[in-house]
Parts: C-alpha cells; sequence; structure tokens
C-alpha cells in the first residue's frame, strides 16, 4: 500500500512507455529526416539503429522493474497494463532496430560483392 491508501504505481511503467515509443519512432523518423534532405542520404539514417536498440532495450527492463514491483500487491495494482505496453513497445523497438541492422549490412554485403 502507499501512503494514499491504494496499490504502488511505479513511475518505471510511464518510463518504459515513454522509451518504447521513443525506441519504434526513432528509426522512421530518421529515414523521414533523410528524405526531406538535401544533404544526408537514406543510409545515413543507421546512426539511429543503435540508440533505437539501446532504447527498446531499456524500455524491457524498465517494464520488467515496474512488473516486479507490482507483483507483491494485493488486488489489482494500477500500472500493470502500462508497464505490459512498455514492454510490447521496447520489444517492437528492438525488432526494428535489428531489422534495420539486417538490412544495412545486406546492404554493405551486397555492395561490397558487387564492386
Amino acid at each position: 500500500m502507499s501512503s494514499n491508501g491504494g496499490p504502488p504505481r511505479p513511475g518505471s511503467a510511464w518510463a518504459s512507455v515513454v522509451l518504447g515509443l521513443l525506441s519504434v519512432a526513432l528509426l522512421p523518423g530518421a529515414i523521414a529526416a533523410t528524405r526531406w534532405s538535401d544533404t544526408y542520404e537514406l543510409l545515413h539514417a543507421a546512426v539511429a539503429i543503435p540508440v533505437a536498440l539501446l532504447l527498446g532495450a531499456l524500455a524491457i527492463r524498465l517494464a520488467r522493474r515496474a512488473r516486479s514491483r507490482l507483483g507483491p500487491t494485493l488486488g489489482r495494482p494500477r500500472g500493470a497494463r502500462t508497464a505490459r505496453l512498455g514492454r510490447l513497445l521496447g520489444i517492437l523497438g528492438v525488432l526494428l532496430a535489428l531489422t534495420a541492422a539486417g538490412s544495412v549490412g545486406i546492404y554493405e554485403l551486397l555492395s561490397l560483392v558487387a564492386d
């Protein structure tokens, strides 16, 4: 119980949602930025891949922390759905980053073979 009489609401659940959203939106944002820019090409958006991977991993970790803090509470803990959403967004961000990394790797391999 928290001091106001309700079950605890860990802030890490909301932080996981925010980081998960950032990890999911980072790669499409970087790609869109290269489309609007005259000086950057699509391959320059690959700089965002490790950042998206890190943000997704942090979102998963924070969601796990929130769920572990909500586990021992009685009744229906507030924040369990938020932690689940943060975990889902974090996993999606990690998968997007891994897919983008694979795409860049295959591009580099094909350009190496073509030369």
